[in-house]
């Protein structure tokens, strides 16, 4: 059996597989990764076993990123370590997000790579794809170009096409990088700390008093932050300009 420690690159972005469903394209998942030199898989509430005798099979003699996959309850919990991930989905949003195509997106990850950032490439069921709610925890969307008339991909499929552009990618890099002052960048735990903190705060002051509008309103705040290139001491300061605007005149 391979040992894909000695075929993998460490920095190379984690695939994550929102909601899967068959085992077998979980299996079929690790094969397009280890094709494409991508070693580490996260699984967000999968309805099968990832290490069932089909996925195995499937897997086609990748079964050791089946074996070190992680599995997480929510999506939150699988990004808690990551600072910067892409959705891919062909579907429109109601929302604002950057759309790249396939080979902007990894090049857009290099960059954040080169700057000491952990990624993601994020995937959704197979059936229904990215929920909205899930979408919005993106910093950016890839689009894939298709027919049209055809644009339907099998789960494995667009993970083979992205870790390609990847693998294709890792002998075309520029020196083009972030300089963010030996600061690291905000986690999507930090930044979801913010959020849930700027959202409580907004909450008590009657800022979502249309309910129905309640989630694209929280959708868009989150959308507002997650664009951009905030780091670890950027969040702090924003948590305690929260905090210092909601405070009471009276208080210190």
């Amino acid at each position: 059996m391979k040992n894909i420690k000695n075929i993998i690159q460490p920095s190379a972005p984690v695939v994550i597989l929102a909601r899967p469903q068959l085992d077998e394209n979980m299996g079929m998942v690790a094969r397009a990764m280890m094709n494409c030199c991508l070693s580490e898989l996260r699984l967000v509430n999968p309805r099968d076993n990832h290490l069932s005798a089909k996925a195995i099979s499937a897997s086609s003699g990748s079964q050791q990123i089946l074996e070190s996959a992680k599995c997480f309850s929510s999506l939150e919990e699988a990004l808690q370590d990551i600072h910067f991930v892409l959705a891919t989905s062909a579907r429109k949003r109601d929302m604002t997000k950057e759309i790249y195509a396939p080979q902007d997106g990894i090049q857009l990850l290099h960059q954040k790579i080169g700057n000491g950032a952990k990624t993601a490439l994020l995937f959704g069921a197979e059936r229904t794809g990215l929920e909205n709610k899930e979408i919005v925890y993106a910093n950016g969307i890839v689009e894939i170009p298709l027919n049209p008339l055809h644009a339907s991909l099998n789960l494995s499929q667009a993970v083979l096409l992205m870790g390609y552009e990847w693998h294709k990618s890792t002998l075309q890099q520029t020196n083009t990088h972030l300089e963010s002052g030996g600061c690291p960048l905000a986690t999507h735990t930090e930044l979801s700390a913010f959020f849930d903190h700027i959202e409580t705060e907004l909450e008590k002051r009657g800022y979502f008093r249309f309910i129905d509008k309640k989630e694209r309103m929280s959708h868009n705040l989150r959308n507002i932050f997650s664009r951009n290139n905030l780091t670890s001491s950027e969040i702090k300061t924003l948590h305690k300009i929260v905090t210092d605007l909601t405070r009471k005149p009276n208080e210190k």
